[in-house]
């Protein structure tokens, strides 16, 4: 487990090899570019970078209700038009669904007053007409108008009423909002609507047209994603007069590909190791088999190129919070039978391959922990079988399980000062880390030994009074030996000796591992009892019904314990782990490189 170790470079040419150029890096894919300059707002409006149109245009088609038949080559056939011509459909579809769906509400709102024109302005002496619909339970406040009105509909439950003036009534004339009547009469206004849903069905037909070429949309988004790079490149480098440069980091085993590049191409090529005020992007390396890590490092918080890489931890310390949540060898192997079923077919992508590693070591590690609590779809075997042999640990022993989960915290909480310690080496804050694995190894030891070993106590207190001790003394980040540096010292120092709750509370949070496991376990005792009853009470066709309660049963509990042990395995790696173990946050590598497989 590392963190790839960056260069910042910067590349000069002259701009007619820009073009040239930025292909040839996308070809190598091992730069994360850094802007030089903002877009212009002609830039801008040219469409999100990434091919963000491309993928887009292609979940429009795909999502299309009646799909035609798929074309599967064509030699003229031109990403950049397609998908210029599936916004220009989707647009005017949007344009004429808004449209259609005013037209209707207008048409709603007018029904009930009739058809009707409004008389010119000279006719009514300057008065206009003001339509409003009034339920009966405001008559009074119709009948108290002072200007002219007229009810033209009463129903059961309204009164329709137009009120005569010249200039625009007050908002609280009526206790109800005026129905805007518009400029056209009804039968226009229907005419307009049926024009309207024809021409939305002319363009939903030209929308199944272009799913003819969905297929070939989806073969080309890949193309399609490394133009948009590309444009998106383009505008980031800094141009004067006919000199360009563009700048990014590079990992340092992949410099003499961009040497040799520069090279051949005469670029003015410029190595920079990181200033002290830079932070570069995280680039994190991994054994194939243990890169599922590093999704789930980088899932909540990128660490900092300052930092470590946590990946591998947090692979093996998720697989055992979720088996020891899981809690039952059983449902494990439900999992694991899962997990080789798609073996083969997570196997054809990367991706894949990673998931397939993680889901393995979560079913495997859970079959391991099910087997030593003796649990199995919430059956115990016998104490003199082979299986009962292998059962070292009750899971309803309730001492003997909040010490194995308390033990994992501190154990857990303790690493990742290690970590932090040995990352920090050389400076006070590392000395500061051992002091907090000491206190909380010193907790640990003074709560077994509470009533029993007094040396464990002993041992526990000395350790907690040494460890505050070095948090006291070594958490100061003020340098000086004047008067007002050391108050500094000792109020940081006294500020950092309150985080002895927090630690505590911190490890406490691992009590959820006994919890959920019990809760798993007696869930599935609980249905085992009650499908037992059942057929019990119900001879015959008892035994059909307690098959769907052992059945729906363990399902929902199977369901429940793997979210409690996704949700709560992760929640304790990247809360109470992250907050001792990672000191800042970074943020992601991203290769500028081509996505498009070449034939």
């Amino acid at each position: 487990m590392s963190i790839v170790p960056l260069r910042k470079i910067t590349l000069f040419g002259h701009v007619t090899d820009k073009s040239a150029l930025l292909e040839e890096l996308q070809r190598l894919g091992c730069l994360h570019l850094v802007p030089l300059r903002e877009a212009t707002i002609e830039e801008e409006r040219s469409g999100p970078p990434g091919g963000e149109k491309a993928r887009k245009a292609l979940r429009y088609l795909v999502e299309a209700p009646n799909p035609r038949r798929q074309i599967k080559q064509d030699p003229n056939f031109d990403v950049d038009v397609l998908v210029a011509q599936v916004e220009a459909n989707q647009q005017e579809l949007r344009d004429l669904t808004d449209r259609r769906d005013f037209l209707e509400k207008r048409i709603q709102d007018l029904s009930p007053w009739g058809e009707f024109v409004f008389p010119h302005e000279d006719d009514l002496a300057g008065f206009k007409l003001w339509f409003y619909k009034v339920p009966h339970k405001h008559g009074a406040a119709l009948d108290a108008l002072k200007l002219p009105w007229q009810t033209v509909l009463r129903t059961n439950k309204d009164s329709y009423a137009v009120v005569l003036s010249q200039d625009e009534p007050e908002p609280d004339l009526l206790p109800v909002p005026r129905t805007h009547a518009g400029a056209k009469p009804l039968s226009q206004l229907h005419t307009e609507l049926e024009d309207t849903e024809i021409a939305i069905e002319a363009a939903e037909a030209r929308r199944g047209e272009l799913t003819h070429h969905a297929f070939l949309l989806s073969q080309n988004l890949a193309r399609a994603e490394d133009r948009a790079s590309l444009r998106d490149a383009a505008r980031h480098t800094y141009e004067v007069e006919e000199i360009f440069a563009l700048q990014g980091w590079v990992p340092t085993d992949r410099l003499e590909a961009l040497e040799a590049l520069a090279e051949e191409r005469k670029l003015g090529l410029l190595e920079e190791e990181p200033g002290p005020d830079e932070l570069p992007p995280t680039l994190l390396k991994n054994r194939p088999n243990l890169a599922a890590g590093q999704d789930l490092a980088m899932f909540y918080q990128t660490p900092s190129p300052r930092d470590w890489d946590p990946s591998v931890v947090l692979f093996f310390s998720f697989s055992l919070f979720f088996a020891m949540i899981l809690g039952d060898a059983g449902y494990a192997c439900v999992l694991l039978l899962g997990v080789l079923a798609f073996w083969r077919k997570l196997g054809a992508s990367d991706g894949g391959r990673r998931f397939r590693a993680i889901g393995l070591s979560l079913a495997g590690t859970s079959v391991v922990w099910g087997v030593l609590v003796g649990s199995y779809f919430g059956v115990s075997p016998a104490p003199d079988s082979f299986l009962g042999a292998l059962k070292i640990f009750d899971i309803k022993d309730s001492e003997t399980m909040m010490k194995i989960s308390i033990a994992i915290g501190v154990c857990h909480v303790a690493l990742a000062n290690g970590m932090l310690a040995w990352r920090e080496w050389g400076r006070p804050i590392a000395y500061a880390k051992l002091g907090w694995i000491a206190v909380v190894f010193g907790g640990l030891f003074f709560w077994l030994g509470t009533g029993g070993s007094g040396f464990l106590e002993t041992l526990g207190a000395v350790g907690m009074i040494g460890g505050l001790v070095a948090v006291f003394l070594f958490s100061g980040t003020t340098r000086g030996h004047d008067i007002m540096s050391i108050l500094k010292r000792v109020l940081e120092g006294g500020k950092a000796l309150t985080g002895v709750m927090k630690a505590f509370g911190d490890i406490l949070s691992y009590l959820r591992l006994f919890a959920l496991g019990l809760a798993s376990a007696s869930l599935a005792l609980t249905f085992n009892d009650m499908a037992q009853a059942v057929q019990q009470a119900v001879p015959g066709i008892g035994l059909l019904f307690a098959i769907l309660i052992l059945i729906l049963g363990h399902t929902l509990n199977l369901g429940l314990a793997v979210v409690s042990g996704v949700i709560h395995g992760l929640r304790l790696n990247f809360i109470e782990f992250y907050n001792w173990g990672l000191s800042e946050e970074g943020y992601p590598f991203k290769a500028f490189a081509k996505k498009e497989i070449a034939s």
